[in-house]
């Protein structure tokens, strides 16, 4: 059977980011001429920010006791699995030692980045979970100092429950800004921070492109575009249940696609009956953000075989994949290109964004292909060191410089060569 698209998403004509680049450009130049001032004025222009900058400790102290116990606790068993997760990540970065050859020792080093700036994004939602993400996958890293930033709601700030999840996951600093802005403001070390050597999290369009500008200059976790998700269902998928994980992904934005890949006719025609009226069902806010998605960006992908559906799923490579599918540890085995998977009917992507306890900040638009989500990892230099004795030095300089007169570099051979000296008589 061909694989048949039940549902395709909207040809777009390609996207024009011209106007973004130009802007955050400017933005980043003007923040690197003007340091702190310009900074403070697009705070105040971009978010209605006129307060202070740096949170302070007697208002994380404030802030946190503001929050309500219940919802501090929830907070708590999502910071202690993703903890738990990352020290175990850890345990699997190893150094290592080696004697190479008689006399020659080689070896490997584990060692953390210096600073770490955190992006934690505001506007639609409140994102707790991204602080609980990058902040503490640093800390299990070893990162010394980490800043924090996160829009400000004009007269208010940062929600207070992000500060607390900020606060219990170590941020070193926690700063009142968004946007460019706030991603300028850790790469330079403003406002009492340390320049960030890595800068991690999500954001919209231009924090996106701000942290590409960077790079090179710092680091970053990824390039990242709008989030994706796919589920892989076959004919043991519930229709709601499906239908329901789809559309909660969708709610993320009107860009954010979701693909559903089944070998199930039924369960294919069952979703697009259902989503509708699952949309309908949300609030406004979210409603208005998965109806595009669904309408504009899904896909209903019908294949004849599992095979032919884990094909399709490996070339999309996409950031969250969920199977609903029996036999979970053939699809296990069998998929490759995914940033995180969840297998069978009990789990499901929300979980993931949440509080399970793997990062949330992944690879999108097909980036799966060839890089990893957020971890320990990318917080921690893998560095590797060497010695020789004198028996050892005598044999590696004679072949190198062989080696580098053939490839006509001089100055190597007799850098080399100057190493024969301490060879023993």
């Amino acid at each position: 059977m061909a694989i048949i698209y039940l549902k395709q998403a909207e040809t777009r004509p390609a996207s024009e980011n011209s106007d973004i680049r130009d802007t955050v450009a400017v933005m980043l130049a003007n923040i690197q001429r003007e340091g702190e001032e310009a900074v403070r004025r697009y705070a105040q222009q971009l978010d209605g920010w006129n307060g202070e900058i740096v949170v302070s400790a007697e208002e994380r102290r404030a802030a946190c006791a503001r929050v309500p116990q219940e919802l501090k606790e929830d907070i708590q068993f999502a910071y202690a699995n993703i903890r738990r997760f990352a020290e175990a990540q850890k345990a699997t970065m190893g150094e290592c030692e080696i004697e190479v050859m008689p006399g020659l020792t080689a070896g490997q080093k584990q060692i953390p980045v210096s600073s770490a700036g955190c992006y934690v994004p505001g506007g639609r939602y409140s994102h707790i979970a991204s602080a609980l993400m990058t902040i503490t996958t640093a800390k299990v890293a070893g990162v010394p100092h980490i800043t924090a930033v996160s829009p400000p709601r004009p007269g208010a700030g940062i929600p207070d429950a992000i500060i607390y999840a900020m606060d219990l996951c170590g941020a070193d600093l926690i700063l009142n800004l968004g946007g460019v802005q706030g991603i300028a403001a850790m790469a330079q070390g403003l406002f009492g921070a340390q320049p960030a050597d890595i800068l991690v999290g999500p954001g919209n369009s231009y924090v996106a492109e701000a942290k590409r500008m960077l790079f090179g200059e710092v680091g970053i976790d990824m390039f990242a575009g709008p989030t994706d998700s796919l589920v892989v269902a076959d004919h043991s998928a519930d229709i709601e249940t499906v239908t329901w994980d789809l559309v909660s992904q969708a709610e993320h934005g009107a860009d954010s696609p979701v693909w559903l890949v089944t070998t199930s006719a039924d369960l294919a025609k069952g979703v697009m009956a259902r989503a509708q009226a699952l949309i309908d069902s949300l609030p406004e806010l979210n409603r208005s953000a998965a109806h595009t998605a669904w309408h504009e960006r899904a896909e209903v992908i019908l294949c004849g075989s599992r095979e032919e559906a884990a094909q399709v799923a490996d070339r999309y490579a996409p950031e969250h994949l969920q199977v609903i599918a029996e036999d979970l540890d053939w699809w296990l085995d069998r998929l490759s290109a995914y940033g995180s998977l969840f297998l069978g009917k009990e789990t499901t992507v929300s979980f993931g964004d949440k509080t399970s306890g793997p990062n949330h900040v992944l690879p999108t638009s097909g980036a799966a292909r060839y890089t990893g989500g957020l971890s320990v990892h990318k917080f921690t230099k893998t560095v590797t060191w060497q010695r020789c004795n004198a028996a050892a030095s005598s044999e590696l300089a004679k072949r190198t410089a062989r080696i580098s007169r053939m490839e006509g570099m001089e100055g190597h051979a007799r850098a080399a060569e100057m190493r024969l000296q301490s060879e023993p008589a």
